[in-house]
């Protein structure tokens, strides 16, 4: 019978560390190595509500980041880029289409040179007001990464809301027909999967082949990559798996799955993630969990509001407070490394 571990909530407010304490154990550490690349996350308004959100995003959601600080953070990208080498600008949400400033941020960045990433829920470019998004991302060349936790439609309706399969393979129709996904245009369209269930994600390849099969068959779409992701036991999901009584179950899958290879490769070693008022984490997750790279004054219970408020800003750090700093880390980190891996690029291994 295997052995049963007693686990602390996921978050800042945890009184042990279970993940630091395996890597302990495994004689590993976990430091930011570079910063290749820097992840915003515009905001928290979308236009879905899907079930494993862990930003908790939503249509009635207000958290938007303003011209000032993503001006802020441009200012800071001109002083320090060339010391610290990013090259990817990771937009997030969100639908981070939906902040006002999305297009002239994109601008900005392109004239700089920087690769841009638009994590983009597709719906997105059917709403009124979004009709010729398709082209502008396009006509910038920016790389679309978008969801789609199924290539079958009562799963992906059942994680995300009804009809939100038809519009997406709507979306795509489009994202093609503007370039993207095609063989020599130069503009990426990658997939990201994640489980419907309560399971870890299959093995990322075979999964891209079957989705390139049967989306290529039923709907003639073409797409470059397909990135599998777990879904985190935070936010929307983690209340979930409360709700149906699962929480201490899926941790232990997670933690009896965790692969030591997977550390050396796993995201915040080379990004940041940047929140709505500039604060800055070590991951999106840790951004959802309020475990904020330097404090500031922040109170340690301290609502999500709070905490962005009070906490240090990316224009207040020095490339030398980010290379070399120790990643924080809880319970929640184990679904980045279990199994194959995930981050935000898809599996690990």
């Amino acid at each position: 019978m295997a052995q049963t571990i007693s686990l602390p909530i996921a978050g800042p407010q945890a009184p042990c560390d279970p993940f630091a304490q395996r890597l302990a154990e495994d004689g590993q550490t976990l430091t930011r190595r570079s910063l290749d690349t820097l992840q915003l996350n515009l905001g928290k308004m979308c236009n879905l509500a899907c079930h494993h959100c862990h930003v908790e995003a939503g249509p009635s959601r207000t958290e938007i980041m303003p011209w000032d600080v993503i001006s802020r953070i441009l200012a800071w990208l001109d002083r320090h880029r060339q010391t610290l080498g990013v090259s990817v600008v990771d937009l997030t949400g969100g639908a981070p289409e939906m902040n006002p400033h999305f297009r002239r941020l994109v601008q900005e960045l392109r004239l700089r040179g920087l690769h841009v990433l638009d994590r983009c829920n597709l719906t997105i470019l059917l709403e009124p007001g979004y009709e010729d998004l398709c082209e502008f991302l396009a006509s910038h060349r920016v790389e679309i990464v978008a969801s789609l936790p199924c290539y079958l439609e009562q799963n992906v309706d059942q994680q995300r809301g009804r009809g939100v399969f038809h519009s997406s393979i709507e979306a795509l129709r489009r994202l093609n027909a503007a370039g993207y996904g095609r063989p020599d245009s130069g503009l990426r369209l990658d997939l990201v999967y994640n489980p419907v269930g309560f399971g870890l994600p299959p093995a990322q390849q075979a999964l891209e082949a079957d989705y390139k099969r049967q989306l290529g068959a039923r709907f003639g779409i073409v797409f470059n990559r397909l990135w599998t992701i777990t879904n985190m036991p935070i936010q929307r999901f983690e209340h979930q798996l409360r709700r149906q009584g699962r929480y201490e179950a899926y941790m232990q899958k997670l933690m009896a799955a965790h692969n030591p290879a997977n550390v050396d490769a796993v995201m915040c070693r080379s990004l940041v993630s940047v929140g709505w008022q500039g604060a800055v984490y070590d991951c999106d997750f840790n951004q959802m969990l309020q475990m904020p790279l330097g404090a500031g004054s922040a109170p340690f219970d301290a609502d999500e509001h709070t905490t962005e408020r009070y906490s240090k800003k990316l224009w207040e750090l020095t490339p030398a407070e980010l290379i070399g700093r120790r990643i924080s880390t809880a319970a929640h980190c184990f679904g980045c490394t279990a199994g194959a891996g995930s981050s935000c690029t898809g599996a690990l291994s």
